[in-house]
Formats: C-alpha cells, sequence, structure tokens
C-alpha cells in the first residue's frame, strides 16, 4: 500500500505528516517553509509512494472560513494541478492547534520545546491526517 499525507498549510510554514504504508499510523514528519513546500513535496513523491494528501481546511468554531482559507484554497487547486493523479482532500482542522499544544504540554516537554511552532504545526498536520483516517473507516 501507499502513504496518506498530511498539510498544515501556514503562510510562513507549513507542518507535514504522513502515514505508515498501512495506513494505520499518523506521525508527524517534518515542518518546512511554505515557500520551500512544493519542491519539499515533489522529492517526497519520488522517494516514496503517497496516493492521497489531505489538507487542513481552516475554520471558525462557527464554521465559517478561517482568513487563510482562501491562501489553502488557492495551494490545493495548484496542487491538484501539479499531480492530477493524487488524490486531494480536505479535512476541518477545527482546535487542531490547540490539541497539538496540550499534547506536546502533557509530554512533559521543557519551556523551548512548548514554544516551538514547527513542532506545533507538525504535530497538527499529524491530528489532521488522524481525523482523516478515523473519519475514512
Amino acid at each position: 500500500m501507499s502513504r496518506i499525507m498530511g498539510i498544515d498549510y501556514g503562510t510562513k510554514r507549513t507542518g507535514i505528516a504522513v502515514t505508515d504504508p498501512l495506513q494505520i499510523i499518523a506521525s508527524g514528519l517534518t515542518t518546512v517553509p511554505t515557500h520551500e513546500l512544493f519542491d519539499f513535496i515533489g522529492k517526497y513523491l519520488q522517494e516514496e509512494e503517497v496516493e492521497a494528501i489531505v489538507v487542513g481546511e481552516p475554520m471558525y468554531p462557527d464554521g465559517n472560513p478561517a482568513q487563510i482559507a482562501g491562501h489553502v484554497k488557492g495551494f490545493v487547486s495548484r496542487l491538484r494541478k501539479q499531480y492530477p493523479t493524487l488524490q486531494v482532500f480536505m479535512q476541518d482542522e477545527r482546535y487542531t492547534s490547540n490539541a497539538a499544544k496540550q499534547i506536546i504540554l502533557q509530554s512533559g516537554a521543557n519551556r523551548k520545546k512548548r514554544q516551538d511552532k514547527s513542532l506545533v504545526d507538525k504535530i497538527s498536520a499529524a491530528l489532521i491526517l488522524e481525523d482523516f483516517l478515523n473519519n475514512k473507516q
């Protein structure tokens, strides 16, 4: 089987997560500067078999699109054009950043780690992907 990639898109940096080849476990992979995102995805797709990409859909708690939603939709559109054979899904990402911060806090990480925004982005991507996998079943 092939992997599924999860993306927590941001204007400055983007968190990336992937599943194992059996698509059971979602794990944070890395965080990349957003301007390098397509280069990273291209290299990763050359090395690993990926069947789908799940992008977090930013929404306010009331269900309205968040300010960054336009950027995310543009990214998803470009992703679909550049990789037409890949399935691209959008997954509600409400509260994933808060959940990621809680996970980091509960892990006993030191203060410096808790303030590392790239770690929050990577864990958020894993949570988005985990939600997708849970809803897929």
